[in-house]
């Protein structure tokens, strides 16, 4: 009953938050094309270059447009549902945690509905990729229909990893209360090198990718066997205990990192 009143809360808070935003409609739709405008163009830069050269280390533009799509979609999730996660530092610095610690609900709870975004852009674009991605090997043979319904449980392991990592890292603002730089290196750069195959880089780099930074589990290993029928289909159970680990980890460390948050006096 007790679990049940604080979801309860938690739906009551993310209504707030979504009226709240959309107050200012014209905002929200021109924020949601401009997103879809900047992913969209991001993508286009390597589609010319693949368009122009070829393939990448033999994976072709649709493959590389699925890991875009998936790495997008996966990230929009983590980012609509838990988004204040990579705000952590100014509750920290500002001290509005403090506020939170009040409420009879667990903290994280309280602080994933806070400033609850609909990312309309990031889903359309990526949604839009994905499309044309599958669409496309589909129509040359590459893959099947079945691959279709693998990619949604492909983006939801994502964002459950992807989550995972972004509070594993905000967790470590309970020592050291600055933590931008550090989440440019664990979440947007990592995110951002796991767009495309990790063949292309180093061994040493793509280690990093799957084990420290587990970012290549959400897009990478997956498409391995789902568009070349590498490695087996024990990939996608390997994907969900990736998931589940990450996710039971990153949350045990933020339960140790709580014990240690000093309040700011303010």
């Amino acid at each position: 009953m007790k679990t049940t009143s604080w979801f309860t809360l938690y739906k009551m808070l993310i209504r707030t938050s979504i009226r709240s935003r959309m107050q200012y409609k014209f905002n929200f739709v021109m924020a949601s094309v401009l997103a879809a405008l900047i992913q969209i163009s991001e993508f286009l830069m390597v589609a010319l270059v693949l368009h122009k050269f070829g393939a990448i280390k033999g994976w072709s533009l649709h493959e590389i447009g699925y890991l875009f799509a998936i790495m997008t979609l996966s990230k929009t999730l983590y980012r609509t549902f838990g988004n204040e996660v990579h705000h952590l530092e100014k509750y920290l610095v500002g001290g509005e945690l403090d506020q939170l610690l009040t409420r009879p609900m667990p903290v994280l709870l309280a602080l994933l509905p806070q400033n609850f975004r609909i990312m309309a852009g990031e889903v359309l674009q990526g949604g839009f990729i994905l499309c044309w991605s599958l669409a496309g090997m589909m129509h040359s043979g590459q893959i099947s229909w079945t691959v279709i319904p693998f990619s949604l449980l492909v983006i939801l392991t994502g964002a459950i990893i992807l989550f995972s990592i972004g509070l594993a890292t905000a967790t470590l603002g309970f020592w050291t209360t600055r933590i931008e730089e550090l989440q440019t290196i664990t979440e947007d750069a990592a995110r951002t090198a796991a767009q495309y195959p990790l063949t292309l880089y180093p061994k040493w780099m793509s280690g990093i990718l799957l084990t420290v930074i587990p970012v290549g589990f959400v897009n990478y290993v997956p498409s391995l066997y789902l568009l070349r029928g590498e490695l087996g289909a024990w990939v996608l159970g390997a994907i969900v205990i990736v998931a589940i680990l990450s996710l039971a980890a990153s949350l045990r460390f933020w339960k140790f990192g709580l014990t240690k948050y000093q309040s700011t006096g303010s």
